[in-house]
């Protein structure tokens, strides 16, 4: 996938971006982009820009994005003036940190740092979604609040994952995880996953995304077998590198039928194996689409650099 475009929409509203005349009910979008790659500081543009927009508008905002911070190649993420600007922002309910289009900085370079604190920083926050590849950290936290977590990577460590799941989100029922390839940082393991596929973790977990993932065919068969799977709604392995063998993994497995979802786009399985997934789950609304043809004996996942 390239990032080639801002997000349109947030947290079911149209992102609007700072500063504009346009009413409340939107998502407001803050950035400032240079092209400066020599500075490892905050720019201080983008850091007077989101002050002006708290005084503005913090009193109301109850969804936000963060764009670029300056070359956010080099100069790390404001996630400390966001903590920071945490009182003046009493309404809050949904972030997103790293809206930033490739054109701007590639994922797996992007430099952003624990995003965590912002979990404490804001106790009433329902969704948090985060982009980033260099220095992208997690502890573990907890929330009594958070409902929707969507971690995107070109390549998530280890370390990142297993504090997310060391994390204590009882009200968390949306969980999208891109795991992303090696050369990148991606080395979560099945091994890493366990506690979430035995279905220990997040008792309202219903939607589960383990997307972009390098090993996409041993995912899926360790997910044919996960009891987490049986109370979910929507299942997604989508922009990885699934072939037919994850896909005969899923059909041989636990019964799907009671998803209301399977995404399984960006694949590399064949026609007559897509067609079969499909054709196996009448009830279910399966998305086969943008199949890969294998590069010289290779499969890439969406993203990655």
């Amino acid at each position: 996938m390239t990032f080639n475009s801002h997000a349109e929409t947030f947290a079911g509203q149209t992102v609007v971006e700072y500063p504009s005349d346009k009413p409340g009910g939107t998502a407001w979008r803050v950035a400032y982009r240079d092209d400066d790659d020599h500075q490892d500081e905050l720019s201080e543009e983008f850091r007077a820009a989101f002050e002006e927009f708290v005084a503005d508008r913090g009193a109301t905002v109850e969804a936000l994005v963060i764009g670029a911070w300056g070359y956010a190649a080099f100069r790390p993420a404001p996630l400390q003036q966001l903590c920071d600007s945490a009182p003046r922002l009493p309404r809050l309910r949904s972030l997103f940190v790293g809206d930033i289009p490739f054109h701007e900085c590639e994922i797996s370079w992007m430099k952003v740092g624990d995003v965590s604190p912002l979990i404490t920083a804001f106790p009433e926050l329902e969704t948090l979604q985060v982009r980033g590849g260099e220095d992208f950290g997690f502890s573990p936290v907890g929330s009594d609040s958070l409902r929707r977590l969507v971690v995107q990577s070109g390549g998530l460590p280890a370390s990142f994952t297993t504090a997310v799941l060391a994390s204590r989100f009882p009200a968390l029922t949306d969980l999208e995880l891109w795991l992303g390839t090696d050369e990148y940082g991606g080395d979560t393991t099945i091994a890493d996953l366990r506690p979430l596929l035995d279905g220990k973790l997040f008792p309202r977990l219903r939607r589960l995304g383990l997307r972009n993932a390098e090993n996409a065919d041993e995912i899926a068969a360790a997910v044919a077998q996960a009891p987490v799977v049986a109370r979910l709604e929507s299942l997604d392995l989508s922009m990885g590198t699934l072939g037919d063998q994850g896909a005969a993994a899923l059909l041989a497995g636990q019964p799907l039928t009671h998803l209301q979802e399977l995404n399984l786009a960006h694949h590399y399985m064949s026609e007559e194996v897509a067609a079969a997934v499909v054709a196996a789950l009448p009830e279910v609304q399966v998305d086969v689409s943008d199949p890969q043809e294998e590069d010289e004996g290779e499969r890439y996942t969406e993203v990655s650099e």
